[in-house]
């Protein structure tokens, strides 16, 4: 029962990604979608868009960065595919998405909802896939958060530094350079 609504969700984003912006709010409504699949689907929608056209991505995630959880999980799962981040320019405007979305997490009340949980673990990934598009900027703009006090930030911070795409990459910066994090 749910691999139609996947598939008619992915096929949004192809419709989108060749112009059928009106079809933007259905898609928007289905990153809410109860069932994790259909979100899924939605993330992949929204990597297609950003195959077509990223800025258009970008503009679509930056908005929805400001909406519900289960919209923020999509505007950083649909962000953070590493086919979509070949230039710097775009990693930086993703790790502002991933900045804007991280800082919502602060002193949140909603962090025994269901929706929280989903978007706290997709943040757990999300970074390390920006960081390993531009390790510069992305470990500089990551370390940010490493400080944080907050106990969700720095559940996000260790997740992503237990990822292997990180240990590969800088495997000192792992083990020894943001120690405030473990």
């Amino acid at each position: 029962e749910e691999f139609l609504p996947v598939c008619g969700v992915v096929g949004l984003g192809r419709w989108i990604a060749g112009g059928r912006t009106e079809l933007v709010p259905r898609l928007r409504a289905a990153a809410s979608d109860p069932r994790w699949r259909v979100r899924e689907g939605v993330a992949m929608a929204l990597q297609r868009i950003g195959d077509a056209d990223f800025p258009a991505l970008l503009a679509m995630a930056a908005a929805w960065a400001e909406g519900g959880r289960l919209e923020q999980r999509a505007a950083v799962a649909g962000l953070c595919e590493p086919r979509l981040l070949g230039d710097e320019a775009r990693v930086r405007a993703v790790l502002d998405v991933l900045d804007a979305v991280t800082g919502t997490l602060r002193g949140a009340a909603d962090r025994k909802d269901e929706a929280f949980r989903v978007l706290r673990k997709a943040l757990g990934y999300c970074w390390s896939v920006a960081i390993a598009a531009s390790p510069a900027d992305g470990k500089r703009r990551f370390e940010r958060w490493v400080a944080d006090p907050d106990a969700d930030v720095g559940w996000v911070v260790r997740e992503n530094l237990r990822k292997k795409r990180l240990e590969r990459l800088d495997a000192e910066w792992v083990a020894v350079g943001p120690a405030e994090a473990r």
